[in-house]
């Protein structure tokens, strides 16, 4: 029964995490998985956007995604005088309004705007979807003010010409 108990309320405070109670920040933030990006977010002054009425969808690179870019990248990013490149690179990974799973997967072959006016490539292949060269691999993630899509790499828009 002890273990029973215990199980109940480990599920609970986990899937209380995900739970749409919070917005898109807090929600990153309480995951524990999303440290770089949250730190990202306030380094861009970012966080009243996303913390704003919404509907978004945040297509969000883990702690994980971030290691796989070179070394020194992110704290380069960080730095005040690359903000604006930081700002571009993050609202790249936001599209302007909710897209759960089932929605995404109606879209493949198709590109998506996203707040920085440029477009993703969506692509769906054997169950697995890709957003530019991202794979999602977790989805529904439903915030207050939207949803959030967990990808495994941080994807670059392009270059402004």
């Amino acid at each position: 029964m002890k273990n029973w108990i215990a199980g109940l309320l480990v599920g609970l405070s986990c899937s209380s995490i995900f739970a749409a109670d919070k917005d898109i920040v807090d929600t990153a933030a309480s995951a524990g998985t999303f440290k770089t990006l949250v730190a990202a977010v306030k380094a861009a002054d970012l966080v009243d956007m996303l913390k704003g009425k919404g509907p978004f969808t945040v297509l969000a690179p883990n702690d994980d995604a971030f290691k796989k870019l070179p070394e020194g990248t992110v704290e380069n990013l960080l730095k005040p005088e690359n903000k604006e490149k930081l700002v571009a690179i993050l609202k790249y990974h936001v599209i302007p309004s909710k897209a759960m799973a089932a929605d995404v997967v109606k879209l493949d072959g198709k590109k998506v705007k996203t707040v920085d006016g440029s477009e993703v490539a969506i692509k769906v292949s054997n169950g697995t979807v890709t957003v530019d060269k991202a794979k999602v691999i977790k989805t529904d993630i439903d915030t207050t003010n939207g949803v959030i899509h967990v990808i495994d790499t941080v994807i670059m828009p392009p270059e402004k010409k």
